[in-house]
């Protein structure tokens, strides 16, 4: 059985989206409401000056009518009182994350965010066209915000399955949905990861991997994690797709990663995680974790062991504790994670691309 989609909507047919790069520029002063730019301070759309494009701005969400593409955005945020500000987008990603200010006082981030169609998954509903931004938090407070696009940046493409993926709906989340809040401006997240794939269904259907492939620059990372779907696929079939798929990531000038699965909330008699569901060894007897390492060693590709990282974290907080971070209260599911779990998860991935010196640590936000 595959990892299924909760809730989620088919796909609509591609739709057409406004072409050309546009610098957007929006002031939110709290309490006032938006303020428009000049007419005479409009310059053409992508020269980097201020340009119209903003439909709708207030205190809690932001919409900026752009075309797909990668964008920086620099937020300002505190106010009279004390506050504590964090930043979602697109379908659910966490682009920031909690930020306080103290009473009276400005706190300037900036964060670089993808903007796609469809805007989540891949095979998912299309979303809203252009950039949406929500202002949430415990006290937020946002006071400025201003949005150009990202000159110099580096992607992060993520491939994987529902473990991963943007997901639309709660309580489910991603870790790759998670991530971009821990990555500074000029590291964007591009979250291709789609809800029941294997690596048979990923290679085999035109609108991912071969979706995915063009989109790959030099220098770019390739996150790899697909394991959970391959129920039914045999070792060397398995084998065979991952060193298709690091192959073709670096004729395309990216530097592939290789990421063992998370692992399942199954724990045995003796309380650990030492059974075959727990650790993603499938009916055939094909020990997926076991693999992914034997081909990130035999094709000197960089390796996250989240298996072996998402273990000892399962097995620390024990059968009770756990529950936290996947969604057993809610749904008796013990392979997907909640919001909680996912950003923890999301963490550790953080903590492997900064050991492995593949993102420099002056480009992470410390969890």
């Amino acid at each position: 059985m595959r990892l299924g989609r909760p809730g989620r909507p088919g796909r609509p047919g591609p739709a057409g989206r406004a072409t050309g790069r546009a610098a957007v520029t929006a002031a939110l002063a709290l309490g006032i409401g938006l303020t428009a730019v000049p007419a005479q301070a409009q310059q053409p759309a992508g020269s980097g000056s201020p340009a119209p494009g903003i439909e709708n701005c207030t205190a809690t969400a932001c919409h900026f009518d752009l075309p797909p593409g990668t964008y920086d955005v620099r937020v300002t945020l505190g106010g009279e009182r004390a506050s504590s500000t964090a930043v979602t987008g697109e379908t659910r990603r966490a682009l920031l994350p909690e930020t306080a200010a103290p009473a009276g006082e400005r706190v300037v981030r900036a964060f670089t965010v993808n903007v796609r169609t469809p805007e989540g998954e891949p095979l998912g509903a299309e979303g809203t066209p252009g950039l949406d931004l929500t202002v949430g938090g415990s006290a937020p407070a946002l006071a400025d915000i201003r949005v150009t696009p990202a000159r110099h940046h580096r992607q992060i493409l993520l491939v994987g399955d529902s473990t991963v993926c943007d997901q639309p709906g709660a309580p489910y989340s991603g870790w790759g949905q998670q991530l971009p809040q821990y990555l500074r401006k000029g590291l964007s997240v591009a979250n291709y990861a789609d809800s029941g794939e294997s690596t048979v269904s990923f290679l085999g259907n035109p609108l991912l991997w071969d979706t995915v492939r063009p989109l790959i620059r030099r220098g770019d990372l390739v996150l790899i994690q697909l394991a959970h779907n391959d129920k039914t696929t045999d070792e060397a079939t398995y084998r065979t797709n991952l060193e298709r798929l690091v192959a073709e990531a670096r004729e395309q000038g990216g530097r592939p990663v290789l990421v063992t699965p998370i692992v399942r909330r199954w724990f045995s008699a003796d309380g650990t995680l030492n059974n075959p569901t727990a650790l993603l060894v499938n009916g055939l007897g094909v020990d997926h974790p076991a693999v992914v390492r034997r081909v990130a060693a035999d094709e000197d590709v960089p390796l996250i062991d989240l298996t072996a990282r998402t273990k000892e974290v399962v097995e620390a907080l024990g059968a009770e504790g756990s529950k936290a971070l996947y969604l057993y209260d809610e749904k008796r599911d013990n392979t997907h994670t909640s919001v909680h779990g996912a950003t923890v998860y999301a963490n550790l991935v953080r903590e492997a691309l900064v050991d492995l010196h593949l993102v420099p640590e002056g480009q992470v936000r410390v969890g």
